[in-house]
């Protein structure tokens, strides 16, 4: 007997960036009343849950992954209220709501780490990463912060340095200490009980760093110019002995409130990467898969061999899963082009497993530059090319000042594409050709058709380079997705011999009947098709 898979097999997840998708107040930030207000249209597009970036209290260092108070809600963002109201609409339209779980660091400011820093011994003193300089008066080591710097700061106050692997504002927590475990699985346990249906753990895989804190090494290759982060190889911060056990930890918590989903966010090696599944699927349901994100190129042989690559290393049983775009990395249609942008969002809805979308991803939206006296992200204030703010501007909704985020007249936290009149949900959902109707028609396809969903993957060898096709199967129905990665018109083969029907292209302007053994792709097209 076949088992029914989980709501978050089959489902689609939608990430919002809550301080940009819609401002109820008008402010000029989002919240979410602003979010409540907008779910009979994520329900209208067709997604099953939705991933909320930090909304709790914070002094936002690092919007929100700074976080002061784990068991409330920022001002901004609306009241503790609003949170269990957001479950209980969103429950009522089908939608589940993933909260985002940041373990690995507080603020400074949270009670916490105020209580740790007061004295060497207060209780909480090993809560936290404190050690002793260096015998030249530095640093206890070279570990280097994602934001550039040292990683330690010295407190005067104590004559010792912390650890904070990104903002000098987020100290790092120490994980081996089993009163900052329990704490922290106690915060779960209160979300959950509030009906929250999973988590999406922040850097899950650097909990735990070297007992010995011996030296990181340097990357080869790194240049000025280039990420803080990719300066130094984490050997000793990252993916330490011991991390799977917290990690069995954490998925024991969310089991005993039924059917959730743990989601790890993962930046590994595919061959590490699986490892948090666990040797019996006992970790995380979802290692975030961010091969489509991080690939420095897009192009069919390398997205085929990814894609067969991570299908062959998923341990037996394992849910495969895939990302596009987030918060942290450029826009899908400015990486690609917004006509490979479609062809890119056909491929992440078609695939086996689960995907994750990010907001706007659906119209199109692409990065905006932002002026530097408007620059928020720490990340990118001493160099504005890593800064993550062009990713995170308000969603466009209509054509009205403000694209309809916040009223007339309101500065908007970050400024407001310059496309939005025509880029956007009103004008897009009148469109039958625009970005926004290829991807709900996608989704409606995903939701209809088993094979789509829950089917088996095959992929198909091509002798076109610049051409990417797999067969999606479920119960003797099966599909095949063709894409064209090039700029030209392109023949498709070899194919599986007979007729199939064009049930969709990312052009949006034909269907019809085709003969398997001459199909022809337009420019940055790709079809899905009914096989006889």
């Amino acid at each position: 007997m076949t088992q029914t898979p989980s709501w978050w097999q089959t489902g689609t997840i939608y990430q919002i960036y809550p301080r940009s998708f819609m401002d109820g107040n008008g402010d000029g930030i989002g919240d979410i009343p602003g979010i409540i207000s907008k779910l009979d249209y994520l329900r209208w597009l067709g997604v099953d849950a939705i991933w909320l970036s930090p909304i709790y209290p914070s002094p936002m260092a690092d919007f929100g992954y700074d976080i002061a108070d784990y068991i409330d809600v920022h001002p901004i963002f609306g009241k503790l209220s609003d949170m269990e109201q957001l479950i209980v609409e969103a429950h009522k339209r089908d939608l589940k709501v993933i909260l985002d779980f940041v373990p690995n660091h507080t603020s400074d400011e949270h009670p916490w780490f105020q209580e740790s820093r007061s004295s060497r011994d207060n209780p909480r003193r090993d809560w936290y990463m404190w050690h002793d300089p260096a015998p030249d008066g530095g640093p206890p080591n070279n570990w280097t912060s994602f934001f550039g710097g040292s990683a330690w700061q010295f407190d005067e106050q104590t004559g010792q340095y912390y650890l904070h692997m990104f903002d000098v504002k987020q100290p790092d927590l120490n994980w081996r200490n089993p009163d900052v475990r329990e704490a922290m699985y106690n915060v779960l346990r209160f979300w959950l009980e509030r009906g929250i249906d999973g988590f999406r753990v922040d850097v899950l895989w650097m909990l735990l760093k070297d007992e010995q804190l011996r030296d990181n090494p340097q990357r080869p290759g790194w240049k000025p110019g280039d990420p803080p982060y990719a300066r130094q190889e984490g050997r000793y911060t990252e993916d330490q002995p011991g991390i799977h056990e917290i990690v069995r930890e954490m998925r024991k918590t969310l089991d005993d409130f039924g059917e959730r989903v743990f989601i790890g966010e993962i930046y590994l090696p595919i061959h590490r990467l699986m490892h948090y599944y666990g040797e019996m699927l006992d970790e995380a349901h979802l290692p975030f898969n961010f091969q489509f994100v991080t690939t420095p190129t897009w192009e069919a042989r390398t997205i085929q061999s990814m894609v067969h690559e991570y299908e062959e290393a998923l341990p037996e049983g394992a849910w495969p899963n895939w990302v596009l775009g987030n918060h942290d990395r450029p826009r899908v249609a400015s990486r690609l082009g917004r006509e490979q942008a479609r062809v890119a969002q056909m491929l992440l809805l078609t695939l086996r497993g689960t995907p994750t979308c990010y907001y706007g991803d659906e119209l199109g939206m692409q990065n905006v530059a932002i002026p530097p006296e408007m620059m928020h992200d720490p990340q990118g204030k001493d160099n504005p090319v890593n800064s993550r703010d062009p990713n995170r501007t308000p969603m466009q909704w209509d054509d009205t000042p403000n694209a309809g985020f916040s009223p007339a007249g309101v500065q908007t936290w970050l400024p407001i594409a310059s496309d939005y009149q025509n880029n956007n949900v009103a004008a897009e959902q009148q469109d039958p050709c625009s970005f926004l109707t290829l991807t709900r028609t996608l989704l409606t396809l995903r939701r209809a058709l088993p094979a789509l969903s829950q089917g088996t993957y095959q992929t198909l060898d091509q002798d076109n380079a610049n051409c990417f096709a797999f067969l999606r199967e479920h119960e003797g129905a099966r599909y095949l997705v063709v894409l064209n990665f090039a700029d030209a018109e392109q023949i498709v083969k070899p194919l599986p011999a007979g007729q199939g029907r064009i049930i969709l292209s990312t052009h949006l302007d034909r269907e019809e009947d085709v003969d398997l053994a001459h199909l022809q792709l337009r420019a940055h097209e790709g079809c899905l098709i009914k096989l006889a």
